[in-house]
């Protein structure tokens, strides 16, 4: 593959000018971690096409089976994309959502909005046949668990998101999603280190629940209970985060190690990172440098399972690549406990976030924004 740096050399006509710009794999991470390059190269087909070929595919929705696998002829918007980070430690253990987030995209297609649901959401999980699973009430990273499950074999992580997307579903009035991908969390500390770190503002002092400073794993006290030795420390203000910080420091959601609100503060801090992510993804260090280039794709690829309902990641990554960083506006759903202490049941919605729903289902974000700035997320 043929590539050169941007700009010119002796009056040599470079290599770059006049293709495409490309990249947004569903934006954000996740974005991240699908959000992934952005170059002007030539041979870019072969590169879409190699970075394709190396994202995994699944049946996230159902799709296949109910037959409605016809692939649309063009993305237009609005869109609602969900994003299910997922770290699995055992393949024989279902997995929990450990991250649940929406990009919604306005039909122009030059903006979004990323907005988290709790994990700890306490919901109706509809009835799932495929994983012999009743339906109930619970905590909504467990639809995830409870639709993975086949008997006889190791859980189905992408069975999994389909029942998590029916609870999604029922909760935000999102009549159907128009991609979806799992992202491995594991996976994306190689994303991380194929870009060389990431740059990011750390917006309050942070400790490792579980890691020492030189990421090496903290030793269990005896008879548990937590956790002895030096932890890994995130200092406010600008940082530099290899692979294993990045996802450690995201990871992170406990008062006593720094973040006084708990999971809302780890949520937001997925969300400052990808940004961060997105942001380093499309500079000149990673996409001028064909070598880093071609690594970030690899990892990226191999660090989730993509379904676009019919189009693939590339497509995706077309019709969504006028879209910018800075152009995505993170926002914070209200949200509070359910009783405490040991009478904890988990989150539940305040009313307000059912107006900003009904504004999304409409194609309305945008006026809904303006009279309620508060729904903005923001540094603490």
């Amino acid at each position: 593959m043929l590539v050169a740096k941007a700009g010119t050399d002796g009056g040599k006509r470079s290599f770059w000018r006049g293709v495409p710009r490309w990249a947004r794999v569903c934006t954000v991470f996740g974005v991240v971690l699908m959000v992934l390059s952005g170059a002007v190269l030539v041979g870019y087909k072969a590169l879409l096409a190699r970075y394709e070929g190396s994202v995994g595919q699944g049946d996230l929705f159902g799709d296949q089976a109910a037959g409605a696998q016809q692939r649309k002829s063009d993305i237009k918007g609005p869109l609602n994309i969900l994003l299910v980070g997922i770290d699995p430690r055992n393949p024989r253990t279902p997995p929990l959502a450990d991250s649940i987030m929406i990009l919604h995209v306005p039909a122009g297609m030059d903006r979004g909005y990323l907005f988290s649901l709790p994990r700890d959401l306490r919901v109706e999980i509809p009835e799932f046949p495929k994983a012999n699973y009743a339906g109930g009430t619970g905590r909504l990273n467990a639809a995830m668990s409870y639709g993975s499950r086949v008997p006889g074999q190791n859980p189905d992580a992408a069975r999994g998101f389909e029942l998590l997307a029916m609870a999604v579903q029922q909760v935000t009035g999102i009549q159907r999603f128009d991609a979806g991908a799992i992202i491995n969390f594991t996976g994306f500390k190689k994303i991380v280190d194929a870009m060389g770190g990431v740059d990011m503002y750390i917006e309050r002092d942070v400790k490792s629940e579980h890691l020492r400073p030189d990421g090496s794993p903290r030793q269990l006290k005896p008879g548990g209970g937590g956790y002895l030795g030096p932890q890994a420390q995130y200092r406010k203000g600008q940082a530099h985060l290899n692979g294993w910080q990045a996802l450690d420091y995201v990871r992170q959601r406990y008062p006593h190690n720094g973040v006084p609100d708990a999971d809302y503060g780890r949520q937001r801090h997925q969300q400052q990172f990808i940004k961060a992510m997105v942001d380093q993804a499309f500079s000149a260090d990673v996409v001028t440098n064909p070598v880093k280039l071609d690594r970030v794709i690899r990892a990226g690829g191999q660090s989730l399972i993509f379904n676009g309902r019919g189009n693939s990641v590339v497509d995706f990554a077309l019709a969504l690549k006028n879209i910018r960083s800075e152009s995505i506006e993170t926002i914070k759903l209200p949200a509070g406990g359910i009783g405490t202490g040991s009478a904890y049941k988990g989150e539940k919605l305040l009313p307000p976030a059912e107006d900003f729903f009904a504004a999304l289902r409409n194609e309305q974000v945008d006026a809904f924004m303006l009279e309620h700035p508060e729904f903005k997320q923001k540094n603490t």
